[in-house]
């Protein structure tokens, strides 16, 4: 598949690296040489210095045979513009775009994005995607990752193994054993910085980071098993009150048990208008690293914070305050992955890495047809990848055991019909059920051959 990707910054540069990886014809665009290089230099990937707008730099970037275009510039607009210039000048027949601007995602002008109109396919929004991960890292306190699929059914969660964990040195296969009736698997370890699939006889030590795969209603007996607290948060207190923030706020609003929510906002014209838009949320105008201010936003007595600003260093301090001040969960938003190593010495319980979840979802809509759900692990590490079975796949009809996975390749959960079942050896394959994968990113390749996912699905 040939791929034009306007923008070679974090987004950008990630996105390039998943495709190129996978033999795809990737050609990077950015109106900054510097990136271009960089993206050239570290990546099997083409690169065109020039407005990605442009005609002539689309044109020179092989726009006339493209199957795909990605914009993902820093500008709403230069996004919006790109993938016009795709469709209209050079026919690429499907455009990705990530806007920024609530105001261009607004619900009563989606009318806009139509092909006779604005021909996006699909729109992308970092702000909500980073809030909707935020909301299920509440959902989850005690795991420092977590992701939903199967419509919701199934749960990934990233459980840390301290060393009361009831489970520690006990091999995995022994689990099945002990909880025959718990719908989990572990899928992956990070081990001394080292991220794995584990094999059955492999045991779980101390100082481990789990990936492990659970069906919803088992979520709380899963963290109970990894000797992690599954509290309800009902008091939030969140700094920064930008397009993450609020959206946060106005989700923790409508959400169906009543969240009391605290927001601190340091830019005044900034914190009027989250005061404006929001209906219950009380709105704090002030420093978040401010201890009075947190004080006064009731941080003591409050059951998580999340620190939303734009700044990674004020999301580090302000959660590190936080806890200082007695509040048992502090998560902060995190765009410079260098910074990550640093939470555990800061203690700080959980992150979410803007990145990652708008690459995840980019993902999931590149590798669309039979692909429902994408999720990147790490820094492009490995991925969870959700689909449904063809009948072209080498899996249909097959047990699970006698499927050639490679050795990075575990599955975590099987829908048959309308139920999510635990794998084992002797489960049957059938077409129309729905499989996940974890699948080291070496493995991605095979992972999607299994699948049968190819343009064809488009």
């Amino acid at each position: 598949m040939k791929v034009i990707i306007c923008g070679a910054g974090q987004v950008g540069w990630q996105i390039a690296r998943h495709l190129s990886g996978e033999l795809n014809d990737v050609t990077v665009v950015d109106n900054n040489p510097d990136l271009v290089r960089r993206a050239t230099e570290t990546l099997d990937v083409q690169g065109i210095s020039g407005f990605a707008s442009y005609p002539d730099v689309l044109d020179r970037a092989g726009a006339k045979d493209a199957d795909m275009i990605i914009a993902a510039t820093h500008s709403d607009e230069v996004n919006m513009v790109t993938c016009q210039v795709a469709h209209s000048v050079f026919g690429i027949q499907r455009k990705i775009a990530r806007l920024r601007s609530q105001s261009y995602l607004t619900a009563i002008y989606s009318d806009l994005y139509r092909r006779d109109h604005l021909p996006i396919d699909v729109v992308i929004s970092p702000e909500r995607e980073v809030a909707a991960a935020a909301m299920r890292r509440l959902s989850v306190p005690a795991a420092f990752d977590t992701e939903l699929f199967m419509d919701g059914d199934a749960q990934l969660l990233g459980i840390s193994v301290d060393e009361d964990c009831p489970i520690v040195n006990t091999p995995l296969r022994q689990l099945t054993d002990l909880f025959s009736t718990l719908r989990t698997i572990v899928v992956g370890i990070r081990r001394e910085g080292s991220l794995f699939a584990p094999e059955p006889g492999d045991q779980i030590f101390t100082g481990d980071e789990c990936y492990v795969f659970s069906h919803v209603d088992d979520v709380e007996r899963t963290m109970e098993i990894f000797g992690k607290k599954h509290g309800k948060q009902d008091r939030v207190v969140i700094v920064g009150g930008g397009n993450v923030g609020l959206e946060v706020a106005s989700t923790l609003e409508k959400h169906k048990t009543r969240i009391r929510a605290k927001v601190i906002e340091r830019d005044r014209k900034c914190a009027e208008l989250a005061a404006e838009a929001l209906e219950r949320t009380i709105v704090l105008n002030g420093d978040g690293l401010d201890a009075s201010l947190l004080s006064e936003a009731g941080i003591s007595r409050a059951d998580a914070m999340l620190a939303v600003t734009d700044d990674d260093k004020t999301n580090l301090l302000a959660a590190v305050r936080a806890k200082a001040e007695g509040c048992p969960l502090a998560i902060a938003l995190i765009n410079d992955p260098t910074l990550v190593p640093l939470m555990t010495p800061l203690g700080i319980d959980a992150y979410i890495n803007p990145r990652a979840t708008t690459v995840s979802s980019i993902l999931r809509h590149i590798r669309h047809g039979r692909v429902r759900q994408v999720y990147s692990i790490g820094d492009a590490e490995a991925e969870v990848i959700e689909a449904e079975v063809l009948s072209t796949s080498p899996m249909a009809g097959q047990k699970l055991r006698d499927i050639d996975f490679p050795e990075g390749v575990l599955v975590g959960a099987l829908r048959k019909g309308e139920e999510v079942v635990r794998p084992s050896g002797g489960l049957r394959i059938e077409e129309g059920d729905t499989i996940a994968l974890f699948a080291m990113a070496k493995d991605v390749p095979e992972v999607e051959r299994l699948m049968q996912v190819s343009i064809d699905f488009f």
